[in-house]
This record gives structure tokens, C-alpha cells and sequence, in this order.
């Protein structure tokens, strides 16, 4: 199956892959590049794990910029090598 991107980087999926996937408005895919250049696409089912960590916890102590940007970095190096398989 074929699909066109447009000139703001839209790509429709055609009919059978929704319907197959279930997918409407709204659904949530996740793209993986691999090494190859081959592009790995995967559907997001919304559970309620996904919602973990949006509330902040009255316990929870804040977090201090270094702690954040060490946590961005390390979540960062995770995603790249996982792209460089």
C-alpha cells in the first residue's frame, strides 16, 4: 500500500490499515526509526498506566533542574540507541 506525504509532513493511512488497527481521530501511534532506515510503527492502546505521573503527588519532594536534565538526558540516550538497531 502506498501513501503520499503532503508538504506539511501529513501522511494519510489509507482505509484497510485503520480499519484493520482500529484506528480513528485521536489514536496515538509510535514510530521507531531503525538503522536500515526502515520505520517501525506501533499503535498506542490507552490504558490507565499511560495516566501515571500526570497528577503530582502532595508527598512528592520537587525536583531540581539538574535532577530533570539528568533524567531528559538519560531518557534521551535510551530513545537514540534504541533508533541506531
Amino acid at each position: 500500500m502506498l501513501a503520499t506525504l503532503t508538504s506539511t509532513g501529513q501522511v494519510t493511512l489509507p482505509k484497510e490499515i485503520r480499519d484493520r488497527l482500529g484506528l480513528d481521530a485521536g489514536s496515538t501511534l509510535d514510530f521507531e526509526l531503525m538503522a536500515d532506515d526502515t520505520i517501525i510503527v506501533r499503535v498506542i492502546k490507552p490504558n490507565a498506566l499511560r495516566l501515571r505521573g500526570l497528577l503530582k503527588s502532595p508527598h512528592a519532594a520537587p525536583l531540581s533542574v539538574e535532577d530533570m536534565d539528568a533524567g531528559i538526558a538519560a531518557q534521551l540516550r535510551c530513545k537514540h540507541t534504541k533508533a541506531k538497531r
